[in-house]
């Protein structure tokens, strides 16, 4: 009796502790154990070894010299050749409960060899196809005969997939349904998307050179904002020279019937036929969850704590042993927190000692930023914590005057982008305090916000909100992803509505005097904000800037700036028009490599548009798909803003009344232009000899729309307003 009441009262403690200890071991697993990172890994080659533990290999797929194989040589496999590789590990696309989705970004290189063999009567077959499927899903086994690139037959599984079809089918049935469907091109080769059958939904030609085995290189990318999985693709020319080709297409992933949780991988066949389909080198990215309907600056929500097990132990003793492991984890948790709390004291004893004052700035340029109407001094020491003592890795771009790094401010919650102006630079500090006195007055859905400013130890640190999907320069030029074109006419909007604030919204003129597409930010929802007001001046309304200090980026500063030296509406609107003609084209405004008429982004479009054939210089990765009348629109804007007579460009109110198509769009002159200006007191001649001296340089691209960093040449004046 004695024993058991003891043992009766052991367990009334054990389970009195256990309930008292439970909540902070759960706590210590909801801290440390999430449950849905985001997914990354790369293969620059593969190791027969090491791979293998990460890949999954299906019927005759193998990894060998280096390569991931698919289908083998025609001696080992003479035809009906099928395989499969997936990544072992899946990753959550989505979650359909809480409607977020992920994007993802893949790049890999492969080839196809296909030998001239006169013994094969069907010539080379089939295809390859990267695609995301169900976890759990295998390669079917009526994939035997070497049909369907290895992907599903028979709607066994949901899948969305992008083809590298080598095979043209005519008049092809789909084995067990009614779907007949033919491919679109007279050649063999081409490239599509697919969701849920092999019938693709968008086509696009393609030459892969398969007969030598070249490489080919592609980037897929889904954006979930937009919804749009586009693909970047190499395919050969006549001369063997490999060019650029894309294709894209629009799928809601949250209204297909995957699953949550896919793999990603390849899948190859040779159908009636002989190839040797290998993968070369392979990268994957995925993003955390976002929030479709709340895109903006969502940190990504820290995933619940995993449920207690409801099996009840066999043990008799396993409550006093978990009540031991418990009491361990608990005392080594306290000790922990006891050092972490000493050297918090320390640290925060010796962080309230130092001064927070830059002796290169001072108390009254501070006391004139606080009469800003929103944004606030943050303490050095918080932006440190911020984005990790400035690590690389939290990098988003490097301009002329400093880096700019990711960071999280925990009491705002949210994400944000801080700039780091370079030691040292004094144009730096000049261009730091305009745009703190300028941008901290402004407010505009189409402006990047400034949250705060630091100023400590020589440091000068401004702190914006985030920008999920950075520059515009970086879709258009960098293929970060291709803008659809319903996007890319938002994007004109925005900016334009931005510049009408900066013109007319607000108590004084703001001259911009550098809108260019890396100083166009793009939110999650893709809404264009301009940023960089480094440079910006304030005038009063009706009159013009008297600056003698020239500034901007070459291609995008207005003609008459070379000889007036003065920037004025005119020249942010001519920027404007230059930034639509590359929305609209997909192309910078001096491109050194295209033909002489094309070099200069203005005088080619207008030519073009003097020969009825202004639509023909759409962004060609577009492949036509874009409302034509748009189209025309946003490029005779662009002509009309880009005038190179400052007198005959619009107002920038006047251009949004054409976009929004409350006016007819003008009639321009059917060839280019000539303007001729007067004499100016500025001399040209000096204007390019001072150009050297510049802290700007002319050749180096500004990164984003955060860094303060243009081509700025000075003229044989050295005031300024």
């Amino acid at each position: 009796m004695v024993v058991n009441h003891s043992g009766d009262m052991g367990s009334i403690w054990s389970g009195k502790l256990r309930f008292l200890l439970a909540p902070r071991l759960y706590l210590l697993i909801f801290l440390f154990c999430p449950s849905a990172t985001p997914l990354s890994f790369n293969f620059p080659s593969f190791n027969q070894d090491d791979d293998i533990a990460n890949i999954t290999l299906e019927s005759v797929a193998d990894i060998n010299n280096g390569f991931l194989y698919l289908t083998r040589s025609a001696e080992d496999q003479p035809k009906g050749g099928t395989g499969r590789a997936t990544y072992k590990q899946p990753f959550l696309l989505r979650q359909n409960a809480t409607r977020k989705l992920a994007d993802f970004t893949t790049t890999f290189t492969f080839s196809i060899y296909a030998p001239d063999d006169a013994n094969l009567t069907w010539g080379a077959g089939d295809g390859l196809a990267f695609f995301l499927a169900p976890d759990g899903s295998e390669l079917n086994s009526s994939n035997d005969d070497g049909f369907a690139l290895g992907l599903p037959l028979y709607h066994r599984y949901p899948f969305v997939a992008v083809e590298f079809d080598i095979y043209k089918n005519v008049n092809e049935s789909i084995p067990n349904t009614n779907e007949t469907f033919d491919d679109p091109f007279e050649s063999d080769d081409h490239v599509g998307i697919d969701v849920n059958t092999v019938k693709s939904l968008t086509t696009r030609p393609w030459n892969g050179s398969i007969i030598d085995g070249q490489n080919n290189d592609v980037r897929i990318s889904y954006n979930s904002s937009t919804k749009n999985l586009s693909v970047a693709f190499t395919t050969f020319v006549k001369n063997g020279a490999k060019e650029m080709s894309y294709i894209n297409h629009t799928v809601d992933l949250m209204k297909h019937v995957l699953p949550d949780r896919v793999i990603v991988g390849f899948s190859a066949s040779t159908g009636n036929a002989s190839a040797i389909f290998r993968i070369v080198s392979w990268n994957f990215t995925s993003t955390p969850l976002v929030d479709e309907n709340a895109r903006d600056n969502t940190p990504v929500s820290v995933p619940s704590a995993p449920a207690p097990s409801p099996m009840a132990s066999s043990d008799p003793n396993s409550g006093n042993k978990g009540l031991v492991v418990g009491l361990g984890v608990g005392a080594s948790i306290i000790l922990v927190g006891g050092l972490a709390l000493v050297c918090f004291i320390f640290w925060k004893k010796k962080e309230t000692t130092d001064s927070d004052e830059d002796p290169i700035v001072g108390d009254a340029t501070d006391d004139e930023f606080e009469q800003g109407t929103g944004p606030r001094k943050f303490l050095y020491g918080d932006l440190v914590r911020a984005t990790g003592n400035f690590q690389e890795e939290e990098k988003l771009g490097q301009g002329g005057f400093g880096g700019v790094y990711k960071g999280f401010i925990k009491d705002l919650n949210s994400y944000v982008a801080v700039k780091r102006i370079s030691k040292g630079s004094k144009q730096g500090v000049k261009e730091y305090a305009t745009e703190v006195r300028i941008i901290s007055r402004l407010r505009h859905r189409n402006l990047v916000q400034l949250i705060g400013w630091c100023h400590k130890k020589k440091e000068l640190l401004l702190v914006y909100e985030f920008m999920p999907n950075g520059s515009l320069d970086s879709h258009l030029f960098k293929q970060k992803s291709l803008l659809t074109w319903e996007a890319r006419y938002k994007i004109a909007n925005g900016l334009a509505s931005g510049l009408l604030y900066l013109h007319e919204g607000w108590e004084q003129c703001v001259l911009h005097r550098d809108i260019k597409s890396s100083n166009i930010m793009l939110d999650s929802n893709f809404n264009a904000k301009l940023g960089d007001f480094g440079l910006a001046r304030l005038v009063d309304h009706g009159k013009q800037s008297q600056t003698t200090v020239l500034a901007g980026t070459m291609g995008y500063m207005a003609p008459e700036c070379a000889t007036t030296g003065k920037a004025s509406k005119e020249t942010d609107v001519y920027s404007f028009g230059i930034v639509a003609l590359e929305i609209a084209c997909g192309r910078k405004p001096i491109d050194v490599n295209m033909g002489r008429d094309q070099i200069n982004i203005v005088e080619w479009v207008w030519k073009l548009y003097g020969e009825g054939r202004v639509v023909e210089t759409a962004d060609p990765k577009l492949c036509g798909d874009f409302d034509e009348k748009q189209v025309e629109c946003l490029i005779i804007v662009g002509l009309w803003c880009a005038h190179p007579d400052y007198v005959m460009r619009p107002s920038i109110q006047q251009a949004i009344q054409v976009l929004n198509f409350e006016v007819p769009v003008p009639i321009l002159p059917s060839k280019f232009p000539v303007a001729t200006y007067f004499a100016s007191a500025v001399s040209f001649s000096k204007f390019s000899d001072n150009n050297s001296g510049s802290s700007r340089g002319q050749s180096e691209p500004s990164t984003n729309g955060y860094s303060t960093y243009s081509s700025q040449f000075t003229t044989s004046s050295t005031t300024d307003s």
